[in-house]
């Protein structure tokens, strides 16, 4: 690739756009109506990571810091350092398994209406046919080009592509390698595997070595060529892009996306983390979290089916469907998107216990759907005793639900009451709907249960709208659909 006229077309695409690099003209940015009401996708980390299958997705880090975990697994499993380095796992990563018209059908029965690839992890291992790099998947390993196969497995289910860049951190991914003597090792030049291994910042923040205008421009192609090459729908960044020096250039990407998207006649969304963006020019994320109150802006969560690890590994710990289901419901009746994360082998197939997880969220969005998709969020998010704790990672932990707990969508005439644990008795009352309460004072002309043909008795007083029935009984959350006039 010649740098030097991609980085010219960059500018000239700005320059004559809709879209500038500044904030100003990046605030008038609409996020695409498709996206709002699409309310859960799915992400998925494979990569080398996935061959070594320990720990988690941070071994290309991890195995070259001395007296870690990973670094002790490496030298029993793998050998020394310097004859076995984190660049022999490509020929190792073959992709046997991998199909993606399967994965494709997987993650439609899911109930997704968008899948985000992660296109580049830290490691540096492009999952695409890439100009910029011969170390990606298609010159090497499997010999595939990855996202285009499953782009074009997606457009057959219309599920909407997106894909994840991981890169900016991948400035010191690797730089604990130079510590000792491994395979990582100076002279570090452009189209290096391991350039450019910089000093690692202290406590993973963003001070130490700032990355260069080469590391940046590098960074910069590679993001363009994604969209060029795939046209995703959304565009999704991890941490540390933050950065005050990648500031220029997020403003750059933001404005040659979006121009881009606006000559195909199409729609563009990006996912940031810790104010990377300026607000209003993109779609705030929280990691492995969620806000505990109703936002007026639209927002997204990324979590993973596994509380400890991104990628598959052979100790996985997997939440059970029904949390993840009730996390769902919660997050849509806050005006937000979950975006679930779930970890290839390193062949390409999947775990029976993410397959399980799919097929039961799949099977309660089948029944329930009509409270989820396309649906907004009400006056109140809900109701009921257990308080969300708000911010990133803080899904280490199940949330204990209980049958008070209630949450809210509407669409068009109709109020969705989603009970997150539906009680024994199968009395449920929802105060929030009480008379003369200061959220409801409309009229309901008919209820019934989604899933459930029982016609359930009910009474408004001024404690509560209690519904009674007889028939109902589930381990998953239980949805009312209230028609009013």
């Amino acid at each position: 690739m010649n740098t030097t006229e991609y980085l010219h077309l960059i500018g000239e695409t700005i320059k004559n756009g809709p879209y500038k690099d500044d904030w100003d003209s990046l605030s008038a940015y609409q996020v695409p109506q498709w996206y709002r009401q699409a309310k859960f996708g799915i992400f998925i980390h494979w990569g080398l990571y996935s061959v070594p299958a320990f720990s988690n997705e941070w071994y290309s880090r991890n195995m070259y810091i001395q007296g870690t975990k990973e670094y002790e697994h490496h030298l029993a499993v793998y050998g020394n350092h310097k004859d076995f380095g984190y660049k022999d796992f490509i020929p190792l990563f073959t992709a046997q398994q991998f199909n993606p018209d399967e994965w494709a059908a997987l993650f439609k029965a899911s109930g997704a209406r968008y899948v985000i690839p992660v296109a580049e992890h830290h490691d540096g291992f492009q999952m695409y046919k890439s100009a910029v790099s011969h170390y990606n998947t298609y010159e090497m390993g499997p010999g595939r080009d990855i996202l285009g196969e499953l782009k074009a497995a997606f457009g057959k289910l219309d599920l909407e592509l997106g894909v994840s860049s991981h890169r900016a951190e991948h400035w010191f991914f690797m730089s604990h390698g130079k510590e000792f003597d491994s395979d990582i090792h100076e002279p570090l030049e452009r189209g290096d595997f391991y350039w450019p291994s910089m000093p690692e910042p202290d406590h993973h923040d963003l001070y130490g070595s700032p990355p260069s205008e080469e590391y940046l421009e590098d960074w910069l192609i590679r993001c363009c060529e994604l969209v060029d090459q795939y046209q995703p729908k959304v565009f999704y960044f991890d941490w540390w892009i933050e950065n005050a020096v990648f500031k220029p250039y997020l403003k750059k990407f933001a404005a040659y996306y979006y121009n881009r998207a606006a000559q195909r006649g199409t729609t563009a969304a990006i996912n940031y983390k810790h104010d990377a963006f300026m607000f209003g020019t993109a779609i705030p994320d929280v990691e492995r979290g969620q806000f505990a109150e109703l936002k007026p802006f639209f927002w997204q969560t990324d979590t993973a089916a596994a509380r400890n690890s991104w990628c598959y590994t052979e100790n996985n710990d997997y939440k059970p469907a029904g949390e993840i289901i009730c996390n769902l419901v919660d997050i849509v009746s806050k005006n937000g998107n979950l975006l679930l994360n779930v970890g290839p082998r390193a062949d390409g197939s999947f775990a029976d216990e993410d397959k399980e997880i799919l097929a039961a969220i799949g099977g309660w969005l089948g029944t329930n759907g009509e409270a989820i998709y396309e649906s907004s969020f009400w006056r109140t998010f809900g109701e009921g005793p257990t308080r969300i704790e708000e911010g990133q990672f803080t899904d280490g932990s199940a949330k204990v639900f209980t049958p008070e707990d209630i949450r809210f969508t509407v669409k068009g005439n109709c109020l969705y009451a989603t009970v997150l644990v539906f009680p024994v008795d199968g009395v449920v009352r929802i105060k929030s709907l009480r008379e003369k309460s200061p959220y409801f004072e409309g009229i309901i002309q008919r209820m019934s249960v989604l899933g459930f043909d029982e016609q359930p008795a009910w009474e408004r007083d001024g404690e509560a709208l209690t519904i009674r029935t007889t028939a109902v009984a589930s381990a998953l959350p239980v949805v009312f659909k209230l028609e009013l006039a």
